[in-house]
């Protein structure tokens, strides 16, 4: 059993390891000079050129990067705070409420989901070329207000995490439909919507091919940033780890935030299973 234990613990410090030190290494890297990014042994201790790195980054006229920041975060935020809404919505209405064509409605929405992305690029652009919107934030925010996988994640956990007869009593009680969603429903699906937040954030800020199809450099999001970086005869690899580093922060940000939620979600799924 000790042995056991031990492997355990040794698998789980391994996976852990291997997990972190790509963060590290970026860390290391964004903290030197370029001089030291061929050299054999690699160092493995931070130096002392972060803060000029980052004076750089913020200085470098082909990457917008303050501009940039700012985009994805409101980009992010406002994406985030629509799906969790929408899709919780919707998840209620296909997990508690009865009408007719409800279970051919998901199919045709868990249908969309076997669509690759890049195979709408070309359409939403000429959609986006028809609004006149080339270029500007609600290109990057609209299309992606709901989220299939939204919904039919939401629809799963309300099918567990609310019960028929809370929603009997608070119909009972004279509460519309909406009403029971926002007083009943909403607070029972928060572990739920927590892990959506996150997912929904980390892929919007993450998010490179749409932004760089539909806006310019002049008005960029933060990866697109970061690929202005590097130029075609040379690559500033610290200047690239420094822009990687700061773009990570937010993430590890809202993860600190949402880590109690998803955690407790995991924790009340597994009991619920």
């Amino acid at each position: 059993m000790i042995k056991q234990n031990r492997l355990v613990y040794l698998t789980l410090l391994a996976s852990i390891v291997i997990s972190v030190f790509p963060l590290y290494w970026m860390f290391v890297i964004a903290t030197r000079t370029n001089d030291v990014v061929g050299q054999y042994p690699p160092p493995m201790t931070p130096g002392g050129e972060l803060g000029a790195n980052v004076t750089r980054l913020f200085e470098a006229e082909q990457a917008n990067f303050a501009l940039g920041m700012v985009n994805s975060a409101i980009a992010s935020v406002a994406v985030t705070v629509s799906v969790v809404f929408f899709c919780s919505l919707a998840g209620f209405a296909f997990a508690k409420l009865r009408f007719r064509g409800r279970n051919a409605l998901l199919v045709i929405i868990l249908a969309t989901m076997m669509i690759p992305v890049q195979m709408g690029v070309i359409p939403l652009y000429m959609i986006m070329v028809k609004l006149g919107w080339q270029n500007t934030l609600q290109a990057v925010i609209v299309p992606f207000m709901v989220s299939a996988f939204g919904v039919f994640m939401m629809r799963q956990y309300a099918v567990r995490a609310v019960p028929d007869e809370l929603i009997e009593a608070a119909t009972v009680d004279g509460g519309s439909s909406f009403r029971i969603y926002w007083s009943v429903v909403l607070p029972a699906l928060r572990p739920g919507v927590a892990v959506l937040a996150l997912f929904t954030f980390m892929g919007t800020w993450n998010e490179f091919i749409w932004p760089r199809a539909v806006l310019e450099a002049d008005n960029p999001t933060v990866q697109f940033s970061l690929s202005q970086l590097a130029t075609q005869y040379y690559t500033d690899y610290t200047l690239m780890f420094a822009g990687t580093l700061v773009a990570t922060l937010p993430l590890l940000a809202v993860f600190v935030v949402f880590g109690r939620q998803i955690i407790g979600g995991i924790m009340e799924g597994a009991v619920k299973a």
